[in-house]
């Protein structure tokens, strides 16, 4: 089984101390690691975008053959004039302290869709983009009656104004494969899918 040479512990914090914190925080570093060749890099400086952990959820009618998935304006998007400023995503939300992923993962369900499930299965554990942020996504699966989801969710005190999109197995997977689906939450567990549960459409 394959492992990385180093560890935790081959790595030196010189200085961390937290240049900017509101909804998320940013943080500066200088650090020093072992080389491959051997010995030790010089000293230099790194950011650091704090996010935390954050779970997804793809939800499934296996019944109807239908995917449960939201729309909602991100700023990310926002110079995306090509397209849209509004991507179709899972159902997602961050880790609160005071719970537990799955946890959260239900309660984000119900936020965001009116939905309740039973349980969540997993499908993995990622960080979205290492080279300069801690943010590590929990995806997981989830079954759904999709005859009762619809209209707009989401908490007026965080404004959230999100749309419940409900799509036939396939016109979410011809999403997927045109590029229509922009976000890598989605297309992670979109393509676990199709290889899960492809040949059961």
């Amino acid at each position: 089984m394959y492992r990385a040479e180093f560890s935790s512990k081959d790595i030196e914090v010189i200085e961390r101390k937290t240049l900017f914190r509101r909804f998320f925080a940013l943080e500066s570093l200088t650090v020093r690691h072992r080389r491959y060749e051997g010995g030790w890099t010089e000293p230099f400086e790194r950011e650091l975008f704090c996010r935390g952990q954050a779970a997804g959820v793809l939800l499934h009618d296996p019944e109807r053959n239908e995917i449960v998935m939201v729309e909602q304006f991100r700023i990310g998007l926002i110079d995306n004039v090509e397209e849209s400023p509004w991507a179709l995503e899972l159902v997602a939300g961050m880790l609160d302290q005071a719970e537990d992923m799955e946890t959260m993962a239900r309660r984000e369900i119900k936020e965001e869709t009116g939905l309740q499930v039973q349980s969540v299965t997993p499908v993995c554990q990622y960080y979205n983009s290492p080279g300069g942020s801690d943010e590590k996504i929990h995806l997981y699966y989830a079954q759904v009656d999709s005859s009762q989801a619809g209209g707009i969710h989401g908490l007026a005190s965080e404004n959230e104004d999100i749309k419940v999109v409900v799509l036939s197995v396939s016109e979410v997977l011809a999403a997927l494969h045109d590029g229509r689906i922009n976000n890598a939450m989605a297309i992670i567990a979109l393509q676990w899918f199709e290889l899960n549960y492809g040949n059961k459409r």
